[in-house]
């Protein structure tokens, strides 16, 4: 059992987090679809595949990479605060990658597990990611291609806060990757113009 960290508007301290199974609080499913033949650059949907997680999005997929043509009775599409987890990978450490999609109606590709719960999406994209990370990856079964159902993901064990402390952690870790990427953005534009200095610098 975990503490609380935070304490709500009126100074108080949350309720104690409780452990549950992630079975218990969610219902899964599979995406649909989407070979890398499909993305296509002004296609009519915005979608999802499960390779993007490794090199693009991280916790929070709030802005979309690729778009896709595929009839629309052959996709499964999201809904705001899914969880989504790769079904298969090269190895168990990068198939433990889970992202939240807080926008509704974008294609979710093959090979992608669908995790949805009424709890807050963004939280527990940031708890299985850090703290639950190697256990995921333990579920994961296979020797050059390892898969991860949504049978073994059911039993996991999960520490939860209530909902309103979920919603302020989420809240407080996004604006700290905001301030991250932002520093990030400075880094690159600042070796950008440092380049451009020495060009002119050494003609």
């Amino acid at each position: 059992m975990t503490y609380s960290y935070f304490k709500d508007d009126n100074g108080n301290e949350y309720p104690k987090w409780t452990t549950k199974k992630l079975g218990e609080i969610a219902t899964f499913s599979k995406g649909k679809g989407i070979s890398k033949s499909d993305i296509t650059e002004n296609g009519e949907f915005e979608c999802i595949r499960y390779g993007e997680l490794y090199t693009y999005y991280g916790e929070v997929i709030d802005e979309i990479k690729s778009r896709t043509n595929s009839k629309y009775e052959n996709l499964v599409f999201s809904e705001a605060n899914d969880v989504i987890i790769p079904a298969s990978g090269e190895t168990q450490i990068d198939i433990a990658k889970a992202s939240c999609v807080i926008k509704s109606g974008v294609a979710l590709g093959s090979d992608l597990n669908i995790i949805k719960t009424e709890n807050n999406g963004i939280f527990l994209s940031y708890y299985l990611n850090n703290k639950k990370k190697k256990d995921i990856a333990n579920l994961a079964q296979g020797i050059s291609v390892v898969h991860l159902y949504s049978s073994q993901l059911a039993l996991l064990d999960i520490d939860l806060p209530c909902i309103e402390e979920q919603t302020k952690i989420a809240n407080f870790l996004m604006v700290i990757d905001e301030k991250i990427n932002h520093c990030q953005s400075q880094i690159a534009n600042t070796g950008v113009w440092k380049k451009g200095l020495l060009q002119q610098m050494f003609i």
